[in-house]
């Protein structure tokens, strides 16, 4: 038995011999080699790009007309259709005006009949006060006859505002529009009876320009501020059902106090609306520009990889070998992001192809993908 042993020992002595000597021999002579990994590379280019902050926001009519009547009755006419575009002065309801036009000509009439007797009252003092000096007439009679013209001059001045009024309610029969905007739905028909300063007939929102309201954080206050203070800021606007389109705005408000609660603080953007691209009550995406970065260094986002000492990118050198170099990075911008640190303009970065890069390493360049700059936000 202990014979046996032996002998496999041996021979298992032998082969370990011979497979040591067979690499030796594959090692000697340039044995298989990984090939160099093929990637794409870009180059880092400088470009002014925006610091930006991004927010949801809500967009809110620039105003809002609720059209309540002025005067009770009813509504015997209309003259605009649901949710048309409608123009200041416009005819939208009418009120039967027969109570209002009777109501006028009452007042008509009653200034006459005070004017009359006005009239006839300035006759009487004036022949009372010629008589006076002769005393024909008592002092009596003259404080009565004066008194008497106060009175009627009164009564004309008081028919006089009753005209106007009557004449103001009558003008109230009919209901025009006090902006230009949008009609929403009709809340009465014609036929109904309605109340004045109660009943609600119409909301009328203008839509354009158009408001976009949104917040940010208490911590960004300070930057938003200062740079508000420099000159009005733009915000970038794009809606939920037309993404990659931004219509551009300028902040126009910003509120006096931090809200409780949140932490935030809110803002107020003017965006012209030309095309109604937005409609209010939208919750929209906001990129509000702060400044611009001059020269900020670009470089496409997904070249950058993450390891235990944090961000970083391949860079191409001349003789195409690779050097891993840490990068700290800034906002994106698009499909590129900022380089803050650790890159210079014109180098070359791997772009695709990192997973089987060596630093110090050799690659094969496939192609230069093209940097894509107008991407970035403006």
């Amino acid at each position: 038995m202990l014979r046996r042993i032996s002998v496999l020992l041996i021979a298992a002595a032998a082969m370990g011999l011979a497979v040591e000597s067979g690499c030796n021999r594959a090692s000697a002579g340039g044995g298989f080699t990984m090939p160099p990994p093929v990637v794409t590379t870009a180059p880092v280019v400088t470009q002014d790009v925006p610091a930006y902050l991004d927010e949801i926001g809500k967009t809110t009519a620039t105003e809002v007309v609720n059209i309540v009547p002025q005067v009770s009755g009813k509504i015997v006419g209309r003259d605009f259709e649901d949710g048309t575009d409608l123009h200041t002065g416009q005819e939208l309801f009418a009120i039967d005006p027969r109570p209002y036009q009777a109501a006028l000509d009452q007042a008509q009439a009653l200034l006459e009949q005070n004017q009359a007797q006005l009239v006839n009252a300035k006759a009487n003092f004036t022949r009372i006060a010629s008589e006076l000096p002769s005393k024909a007439v008592s002092q009596q009679d003259y404080d009565n006859g004066k008194s008497a013209v106060d009175v009627a001059d009164a009564n004309v001045k008081a028919a006089q505002a009753a005209i106007e009024t009557a004449s103001l309610n009558l003008e109230y029969c009919t209901i025009k529009s006090p902006i230009d905007g949008r009609a929403g739905q009709r809340l009465v028909d014609a036929g109904n009876i309605v109340n004045a300063n109660s009943t609600s007939l119409l909301s009328i929102q203008k839509l354009v320009p158009i408001y976009v309201d949104f917040t940010v954080a208490e911590n960004d206050l300070g930057q938003v501020r200062e740079n508000l203070a420099k000159g009005p800021l733009k915000v970038l606007v794009e809606s939920p059902d037309d993404p990659g389109r931004n219509i551009e705005g300028e902040v126009t408000f910003l509120d006096n106090s931090v809200q409780d609660g949140t932490g935030t603080i809110r803002l107020r953007a003017t965006v012209p609306n030309k095309n109604r691209q937005l409609w209010p009550g939208q919750f929209v995406h906001v990129r509000l520009v702060l400044y611009t970065m001059r020269d900020a260094k670009l470089i496409p986002a997904n070249a950058v990889q993450v390891g235990q000492a944090g961000s970083y990118v391949f860079v191409i050198h001349a003789d195409n070998t690779a050097e891993q170099r840490n990068v700290t990075t800034g906002q994106r911008q698009g499909d590129e992001i900022v380089a803050l640190d650790g890159l210079k303009e014109g180098e070359t970065i791997v772009h695709t192809g990192q997973l089987m890069v060596i630093s110090g390493g050799p690659v094969t360049v496939l192609a230069s993908a093209p940097q894509a700059a107008q991407g970035a936000a403006k």
